[in-house]
């Protein structure tokens, strides 16, 4: 059965930092490209950012030089370092571990940028 639990959200002032971790089993997680997608209220969804089997990263023009994303295959987890998070970063945060058949998400981890 596969798996992928995200944590890391939560309440933060603007300006503030935060890492999501997402952590899969069920998955050979060392070929699957990764990514971290959000969704606001009344909005689609949208990428974040991905990282590739290889390592190669891809961010969305909004969050390029706040958010990295990085993955630990030896724990089989892909995190999502956000720094200088703003308003218009809340959003649910969700990961989605891909390849070129399948595609599996997490139930995903809230974050409120807030004063």
């Amino acid at each position: 059965q596969v798996q992928l639990v995200e944590s890391g959200g939560g309440l933060v002032q603007p300006g503030g930092s935060l890492r999501l971790s997402c952590a899969a089993s069920g998955i050979i997680f060392s070929i699957y490209a990764m990514g971290w997608y959000r969704q606001a209220p009344g909005k689609q969804r949208e990428l974040v950012a991905t990282i590739s089997s290889g390592g190669s990263t891809n961010y969305a023009d909004s969050v390029k030089g706040r958010f990295t994303i990085s993955r630990d295959n030896a724990k089989n987890t892909v995190y999502l370092q956000m720094n200088s998070l703003k308003p218009e970063d809340t959003a649910r945060y969700y990961c989605k571990a891909a390849n070129v058949r399948l595609n599996y998400w997490g139930q995903g981890t809230q974050v409120t940028v807030s004063s």
